[in-house]
């Protein structure tokens, strides 16, 4: 059967031109290497290796044993279930420079209530944390109803839940500024081992039985479990990445951030996100602030004393652009090793402890130099 000329050109316009495939970038091959340039993390790992070499160099070989890297962990955990609240809220586009105090407001709350109140444990853990869900319900609200910079907003609830925190504290225990015997009043149990102690003990004895792991002459592990903080930083970090990775809410994360108009004029529910991202940046305060108060056995105003920055730090370290829609859950992750490698490695060395703040300040620059040098190569950005 002939083919007519309108035949052909039908079919035509059907096959994709080569030439125009080629200029157009959503259809062009992109090397291995080039997305992995791509990835906001990068500076992260490199700044991971570069800090692993340094103190690989220099530090006692104890740091790198089993106990000396669960001495690392465990700041690190603390500040990165912090961290990866910050970075998914400035990947939205907002800051909450307030969570520092929230730990200090939240270990109040929560210890008021086991001490003054004599709650259950579970219920006192459920009830701190939506106290303080409402709290950063009501940040949010503010910083969208009003529209001022979530900067200047939550730098404000900053002071005012750290001197609530003195306030409150001075009245639960008669004028102190430290609240004691929530460890005791806490009691033991199973919600008592998910928010504090060691975990997987009993495959550390096996491993120390086996002659996997160090020992003591005894026959006892010289680490005895992971701390529990330890695990639930590694949750939160798998399950933020994978929302913000394979979710709906995470590329409406990625929208919000990059381009709040365009992204309502899409669909999105800019405000539910903002406020959603709010609330978890608070539960993640107030977790931290569980978890220090439940193994301390009390709490007092200073706790959290300055964790906003360095949790901002770790995001950015981490790959967060301080302007908002791009950023990474997993970079926060090494962002804050990387903390908790220069916080806990100095004593390993010959060096004074008192140049943590100016390594850890070299070490923020030169991540954003890196990361804006490597964002630009790879995307072409003059």
């Amino acid at each position: 059967m002939a083919t007519s000329t309108a035949d052909l050109a039908a079919g035509s316009s059907r096959i994709p031109d080569p030439a125009a495939a080629a200029r157009d970038e959503r259809l062009r091959r992109v090397s291995l290497i080039a997305r992995l340039m791509r990835r906001p993390e990068l500076g992260a790992v490199a700044g991971l290796v570069l800090v692993t070499v340094f103190f690989g160099l220099t530090a006692n070989p104890a740091m790198f044993t089993l106990a000396g890297l669960m001495t690392v962990l465990s700041p690190a955990a603390q500040l990165g279930i912090l961290a990866i609240a910050a970075a998914l809220l400035m990947i939205g586009g907002e800051f909450d420079l307030s969570i520092g105090s929230m730990i200090a407001f939240a270990g109040l709350i929560f210890g008021a209530l086991i001490v003054v109140g004599d709650l259950p444990l579970l219920a006192a853990i459920v009830a701190t944390f939506v106290f303080a869900g409402l709290m950063g319900a009501v940040n949010g609200q503010i910083v969208i109803r009003t529209r001022l910079p979530s900067f200047i907003v939550t730098l404000a609830f900053l002071f005012i839940l750290r001197g609530l925190s003195l306030v409150g504290l001075k009245w639960a225990t008669g004028g102190s500024t430290q609240l004691r015997g929530i460890g005791d009043k806490a009691g033991t149990g199973v919600v008592r081992e998910l928010f504090s102690g060691q975990a997987l003990e009993g495959l550390f004895a096996w491993l120390a039985q086996a002659n996997l792991i160090a020992k003591f002459p005894n026959g006892t592990p010289t680490v005895t479990g992971v701390p529990v903080g330890v695990l639930w930083f590694l949750a939160i970090a798998a399950l933020a990445t994978y929302v913000l990775l394979r979710t709906r809410f995470g590329n409406w994360i990625f929208a919000a951030g990059g381009d709040p108009n365009a992204a309502r004029n899409s669909g999105v529910p800019v405000n539910m996100v903002k406020t959603t991202l709010f609330v978890l940046t608070a539960c993640a305060a107030t977790l931290v602030a569980i978890l220090t108060v439940l193994d301390a056995g009390s709490t007092d105003a200073r706790r959290g004393f300055q964790k906003e920055f360095e949790a901002i730090i770790a995001a950015v370290i981490g790959g967060c652009l301080l302007t908002g829609g791009y950023g990474s859950a997993i970079g926060a992750f090494f962002g804050a090793i990387i903390f908790g490698m220069v916080s806990i490695g100095l004593t390993y060395t010959s060096f004074d402890s008192d140049w943590f703040q100016v390594f850890l300040g070299g070490m923020l620059l030169l991540a954003v130099l890196f990361n804006n040098f490597i964002r630009r190569k790879a995307t072409g950005e003059r």
